[in-house]
């Protein structure tokens, strides 16, 4: 099998790339490699400060907007202040296994971050975008549980790895929608989904359990970050079909090259799609432009 890396990514001149939390780890790579190939790179970051030294150290053309995916006033001043195509929307910005905490929009900090927050942005950015948009999932989806009862924790007792594992089921889910609905509609945009594996960042790096395990002592098992990275590039690039799920080649997912894979069965559930929307697009106020599929 062919191992596709960085130097596989066409020439993007012309292209504008949006990308989330592209100020560290996967999403600065997919930031530096994009914008190295080209395309013209909105750093979204929450620390525009950072991302603006970190937009420095890369070739090409970039930009450095503020924008905090855990805030809906922050999502939508970005979204309003947007002109312009975006032929790629990358939503890379995520936490993990934080401990509990609510947003000002009352929301649980790691579906607000990972889930709500591209949920909405997506929706908002729709007329303006042209060609993709890619959705960073993780291997750990398949251990969630969609709950439109309770998406942010209010009635359960809080479990740090549940609602990560959580979260992540739902923006998987949410990205499949995505695709279902832009193809019902005509829309020639598609709607992907990457993992990076278990890739050795500053996102697992504080957390406990089998990722943390994975990221302190087993390296040899993971992928690097710039490894991990791939799949995002891949998804971002490559003329794969929409609803594809980019991973690293290997056994379980967990490390090597990118390749089209399968996410789990509850990820593919059209009914269960369509309760999660709803109640998406009533807590978020966005996503009532794309009519429910059949």
């Amino acid at each position: 099998m062919t191992k596709w890396t960085a130097a596989e990514l066409p020439d993007l001149a012309g292209r504008t790339a949006v990308v989330t939390g592209a100020s560290g780890g996967i999403g600065l790579i997919t930031a530096r490699e994009l914008a190295a190939a080209g395309a013209r790179v909105v750093l979204a970051v929450r620390d525009t400060g950072k991302g603006a030294k970190v937009a420095r150290t890369m070739a090409g053309e970039t930009q450095v907007r503020q924008l905090d995916v855990s805030s809906l006033d922050s999502v939508r001043a970005f979204a309003d202040a947007w002109t312009g195509d975006i032929d790629i929307l990358v939503n890379n910005a995520g936490i993990m296994q934080v401990p509990l905490a609510y947003t000002a929009d009352g929301f649980e900090s790691q579906a607000a971050t990972n889930y709500l927050g591209p949920f909405a942005l997506t929706n908002l950015l729709l007329p303006h975008i042209t060609d993709r948009v890619v959705t960073v999932s993780s291997q750990l989806h398949r251990r969630g549980h969609v709950r439109t009862d309770d998406l942010n924790w209010k009635t359960r007792r809080y479990n740090a790895t549940g609602a990560y594992c959580d979260s992540k089921l739902d923006v998987t889910v949410f990205a499949i929608e995505l695709d279902r609905r832009l193809a019902a509609s005509g829309s020639r945009v598609r709607s992907l989904l990457a993992h990076p594996g278990i890739a050795a960042t500053n996102l697992t790096s504080h957390v406990g359990g089998f990722p943390g395990v994975m990221n302190r002592t087993m390296r040899f098992m993971t992928n690097d970050a710039e490894i991990g990275a791939l799949s995002t590039l891949y998804a971002a690039v490559e003329d794969i079909p929409g609803g594809s799920y980019v991973g690293p080649s290997g056994v379980g997912g967990i490390k090597g090259f990118p390749a089209v894979g399968k996410p789990s069965r509850a990820a593919l559930d059209p009914e269960t799609a369509r309760a999660l929307w709803t109640a998406t697009a009533a807590l978020t106020s966005t996503g009532t432009q794309l009519a429910v599929t059949n």
